[in-house]
């Protein structure tokens, strides 16, 4: 009989416990124990749901306490040199240093897990000899088992991913990596194996992206000498986020099963299973589910593809499960209380998308009949939600496949609009900003939710806000920065505040997902067409300009990020709700102009994370994705600045999209990376204003001023200094006050050396 399985569940628990436990950690208010402890209760707690779900095959080891490729590589000792690490256990000291930095040492980067809005950190070569540390997955496989009499399916991510994401290494040492990784998995799985586990999970994703046919030879060879000696372990080599690009190869690897993903890359999946067939004797782990986004499933559909897969594989050798890991979704919608009723029958979080996988394996084994109430229930939802006129507003439509789609380009080239924005603005050379947001205190949060709730009025609650924005304009001021903002202190997140404010969006109570570590982001749900109802962002902006005579930046998010970081209606294609959002954007921006405000920042820190795993498929996204952004901010003068940002990305592959969106200046994160994105600029010759981060801002570290200016003179040998910016590499929300304002101290100090090596005056 066809079996249930999962790829990976959300760690975060349904209230955010486990974030709690995390930050109360760091802040030294509990002990490691209790944390170790509270995480363990957590864990159990979510292998316990699983469990009475009725799932068959139940991932563990797919819990951590910060990130699993963080997991990995400390579990095989690749730790950098700097945290001073000797040799055995790695401790919790380590492994939070190398996530969050600490006094004498920079954090390791972090960057995006695929095209996902999760992040992980980036493991670094050194040239070091690897360890098994730890045995991860068994001592996971040996918890499930004794606390709860699960026999669950240890995870673990593949050892060429591993490598894949990983940084420091030339081709050249490929081969000496590989030789060291696979003895400590070969130990890792007959550790297993002796244990008597039963299926072990390993997640091997790089294969949907565009590997070469010598990078799919050596996958074989890496499978050939993992499987040899562990003839009693079934694994399933899970893939996900798009199609194997060497389907055959894949399918002919030494596992005893292959997990694929038939909602994202599914149609090509599907396709090559049709054209070339399964192994009979493997296990086909079929993604039906999405495991991405939040809509309920077409369970009628989902079991129509079900019947196809199924003429190609035995039914007893057909897993069910979501398309990947549930970790980006949120948790349940149980939580959920306020939600149009239409609207939250509409939606499947984690839970929910276990039901349905539940109900669509017993459809398939004793037919729809057996679940006929259930598959009438999801039909009756889905047409009810599909017939909302916030779904079918045909001028939003008619706009987006209009003309001024293709009014994208600013009056003048760059080079002329610079020489007017230099004379209108008069800036110093190396002007120095931050990226838009300061420090989000308690009290800023508890005044929000007082508003929030109606304890206090909108004028008390503007009040506040104004003062905070008085504060810091003050701040920035007596610190010297030369271009200023007022620091958001109105918004909650960067895409839900927008969300809030145009039509087509809804929003939720407790719909948390993990972003990087313990940041857990509330993604706003685009469910309708999305329009432009009135200003969003003028009243704070004209504010702050008016408290000061430096320029003060409008801020707003761009469209690609926008919808990057929404849940997004699956009805329409993402380039054509993209075009609504951008064309909504380009209203608030011609406010924000009218109002006075000329330098504008439209930040994109998302656009990298949308591009496709195909390299095929790159220009595609990035023409429209471009086109968006410049929808959005081609209508303003010459003499307006259009700022950006992006942040914990890999440039280097698309810097010439990033030309194309045509800002006057971008802003870069480069402090993680230790300035290597610079590089990029030795093969490209980018020809407009850019910042690049000079400091980490997800570490509560105060860099010292010999750090940051090692990265100004890094990016002053490829950039002429005309065109080079200071700034952070990211908003400043989740930092304190006392170590934000000694960065941004450090920075101006920084800069003002810089000018003097320069010779140029630093005259405002």
């Amino acid at each position: 009989m066809a079996k249930s399985s999962i790829v990976g569940y959300p760690v975060i628990g349904e209230n955010r416990e486990w974030k709690r436990a995390l930050e109360s950690f760091w802040a030294q208010k509990t002990t490691e124990e209790e944390l170790l402890q509270t995480t363990k209760e957590i864990r159990l707690a979510n292998l316990q749901k699983q469990k009475e779900a009725g799932l068959d095959q139940i991932a563990v080891g797919d819990f951590t306490l910060y990130d699993r490729v963080l997991d990995t590589a400390v579990m095989f000792g690749i730790i950098p040199s700097r945290y001073q690490w000797t040799g055995g256990q790695v401790s919790n000291t380590t492994y939070f240093s190398m996530a969050r930095g600490n006094d004498e040492a920079v954090a390791s980067e972090m960057t995006k897990w695929f095209n996902t809005n999760y992040h992980y950190i980036v493991p670094e070569y050194e040239g070091q000899r690897f360890q098994l540390t730890e045995n991860k997955p068994l001592l996971a496989y040996r918890e499930a088992k004794k606390e709860l009499g699960i026999e669950g399916k240890p995870v673990l991510l593949g050892p060429y991913t591993l490598l894949k994401l990983s940084k420091g290494y030339e081709d050249k040492d490929v081969p000496s990596i590989i030789l060291q990784l696979i003895p400590l998995y070969q130990k890792v799985l007959q550790e297993l194996q002796e244990e008597g586990v039963q299926w072990v999970q390993i997640d091997e994703p790089i294969l949907c992206t565009s590997i070469t046919s010598n990078e799919m030879k050596t996958v074989t060879e890496i499978y050939s000498q993992l499987t040899k000696d562990v003839d009693g372990l079934n694994i399933l080599l899970q893939t996900y986020f798009d199609s194997v690009e060497h389907f055959e190869e894949t399918i002919a690897l030494p596992v005893a099963g292959i997990g694929l993903d038939f909602v994202h890359g599914g149609t090509k999946n599907l396709e090559n299973l049709q054209t070339h067939g399964f192994p009979q004797e493997k296990i086909l782990a079929a993604g039906i589910v999405d495991g991405r986004n939040i809509w309920r499933s077409d369970l009628h559909a989902k079991l129509s593809l079900l019947e196809t897969i199924q003429q190609q594989v035995k039914l007893e050798n057909l897993w069910i499960q979501p398309s990947c890991s549930l970790l980006h979704v949120p948790v349940t919608i149980r939580s959920e209380q306020k939600l149009d009723s239409t609207i939250s029958n509409a939606l499947a979080f984690a839970d929910e998308k276990i039901k349905e996988i539940h109900v669509l394996q017993t459809a398939l084994q004793s037919g729809k009949v057996s679940v006929v109430t259930e598959f009438e229930q999801s039909e009756a939802a889905l047409t009810a939600f599909n017939k909302l006129p916030a779904r079918n507003r045909q001028e939003i439509r008619e706009a987006t496949s209009g003309s001024i789609l293709s009014d994208s380009k600013r009056n003048l080239p760059f080079a002329d609009r610079k020489i007017k924005q230099q004379e209108k603005f008069q800036l110093p050379l190396l002007p120095t900003t931050t990226i838009g947001s300061f420090p989000q205190t308690p009290e800023v949060r508890r005044t929000r939710t007082k508003w929030r709730k109606g304890e206090i009025t909108d004028q008390q609650y503007k009040d506040f806000v104004n003062a905070e924005i008085k504060e810091w304009i003050d701040i920035q001021e007596e610190l010297g920065l030369d271009v200023l903002v007022h620091g958001e202190f109105e918004r909650t997140d960067m895409v839900e505040y927008f969300g809030e404010k145009l039509d087509g969006f809804v929003f939720t109570e407790k719909a948390w997902v993990q972003s990087y570590g313990s940041r857990c982001v509330k993604p706003p749900i685009i469910y309708g067409d999305v329009a432009f109802t009135k200003p969003m962002t003028v009243e704070e902006s004209v504010y702050a300009k008016s408290l000061t005579n430096h320029e003060v930046k409008g801020m707003l998010t761009g469209p690609v990020t926008i919808l990057n970081w929404s849940f997004v209606r699956d009805d329409l294609s993402r380039d054509e709700v993209t075009n609504q959002i951008a064309l909504a954007l380009r209203k608030e921006i011609e406010s924000l102009e009218a109002a006075g405000i000329h330098m504008i920042q439209v930040d994109e820190p998302a656009l990298r994370e949308g591009l496709p795993l195909k390299k095929s498929e790159w220009k595609h996204y990035l023409d429209w994705a471009v086109n968006a952004f410049r929808v959005a901010t081609a209508s303003v003068e010459d003499t307006t600045q259009i700022h950006t940002h992006m942040c914990y990305c890999d440039f280097n592959h698309f810097i010439e999209a990033i030309s194309a969106l045509d800002a006057d200046v971008i802003s870069i994160e480069t402090s993680r990376s230790h300035g290597d994105l610079v590089e990029s600029f030795n093969d490209y010759h980018y020809d407009k204003g850019i910042g690049l981060g000079v400091y980490d801002i997800h570490s509560p570290r105060v860099p010292a001023v010999e750090e940051m200016t090692e990265i100004i003179n890094k990016g002053l040998e490829v950039l002429d200094p005309a065109q080079f910016w200071i700034n952070p590499d990211c908003g400043l929300k989740t930092r304190k006050r006392k170590e934000t304002v000694a960065a941004l101290k450090h920075m101006v100090i920084a800069t003002e050396q810089a000018r003097e090596r320069l010779g140029a005056s630093a005259v405002k």
